[in-house]
């Protein structure tokens, strides 16, 4: 075979030339046409559902919601408005105080509809107090309580902030969250938030002084607002002082002041039990300040004169308080 025969059969389109490749019956590729048509089709199926979701998305708007530590609320506006943290010593208009919250946020989050307003506070046993349950009859509003410890500091309530800031971030019920509080422990809440994509804002009560909030957790929002003395006035009221009518007779003697210290004892180990007595015992002889401070209230109550100035009588209803307390050993 010559040179010129060999080339002409490699470059004849005639017998041992692959040319193009063999087409099934119908135009197709056989099982290959058939997996890439349904393929295709499948494709197209899905484009279409993404097509359609993000245009749902599109149409629903953002949610935000607000949640309120009070024992900060309480504590920071006190302090800034009437000099003192005492919930005791003023009256904070909780309702006022709240719609000021909403119209705040409305403002902010101008294309987002408001999910609820969350107030966290601290009761005994987590039992609602009268002010507590006139707060959760409000619409729009959830009250949650942590445990209040017999010192009155507020336990569980940082825990509870973040499993609902979690959770609701998780099912993607909320878009924004503004977080009324300072405490560090908060951090943990606004990063579990973050991660499920929510943005998360703080929100705080202009200072008295030096800063009332932590570092950390303003380092970690998104971003923070402070409300200043003009804002938070109009819901905080000073108490006034009580007076007594008797003022100007003697005093009560030692014994039934002693009583008296007796009588408060028996009744708040009736009402919190004996976890109270486990959590005071260690500090013997000495009462934490809130307990101190409300027990001189309601020996003054039932006395019916105050007892400030009277070092001696104070002792004394010290004394009669820890007589019950102990005896229950």
């Amino acid at each position: 075979m010559n040179d010129d025969t060999f080339d002409a059969r490699v470059h004849s389109p005639g017998a041992h030339s692959p040319g193009p490749p063999r087409q099934a019956p119908g135009g197709g590729d056989g099982p290959a046409a058939e997996l890439g048509a349904r393929l295709e089709r499948t494709l197209e199926h899905t484009n279409e559902l993404l097509r359609r979701m993000l245009a749902e998305v599109a149409k629903t708007p953002s949610t935000h919601a607000i949640f309120v530590d009070a024992g900060y609320v309480h504590a920071a506006a006190g302090l800034l408005c009437v000099g003192t943290e005492d919930r005791r010593a003023f009256d904070l208009d909780a309702e006022g105080l709240i719609d000021a919250f909403i119209d705040k946020a409305r403002t902010i989050f101008a294309d987002s509809r408001l999910l609820r307003v969350y107030w966290y506070d601290g009761a005994r046993r987590r039992i609602h107090t009268p002010e507590q349950q006139a707060i959760a009859e409000l619409p729009d509003v959830k009250v949650r309580l942590g445990n209040l410890n017999a010192s009155n500091q507020q336990k569980g309530v940082d825990s509870l902030i973040r499993s609902d800031l979690e959770s609701l971030a998780r099912h993607r019920a909320i878009s924004d969250a503004a977080l009324v509080g300072g405490d560090e422990d908060l951090v943990s809440a606004v990063e579990a938030a973050q991660g499920y994509g929510a943005r998360v804002h703080l929100w705080g009560i202009e200072a008295a002084e030096g800063r009332n909030q932590a570092e950390a957790l303003l380092w970690e929002v998104d971003s923070s607002r402070t409300f200043e003395l003009d804002f938070c006035r109009p819901y905080v009221t000073r108490r006034p002082v009580t007076t007594y009518e008797n003022e100007g007779e003697p005093p009560p003697s030692r014994d039934e002041v002693r009583f008296v210290g007796q009588r408060i004892a028996a009744t708040w180990y009736g009402e919190r039990g004996p976890a109270f007595l486990a959590e005071l015992l260690p500090g013997h002889p000495y009462l934490p300040g809130p307990v101190d401070q409300d027990l001189l209230i309601e020996a003054e109550r039932l006395i019916g004169r105050s007892l400030r100035g009277h070092a001696v009588l104070r002792r004394s209803l010290r004394d009669g308080f820890w007589d019950h307390l102990r005896s229950r050993l």
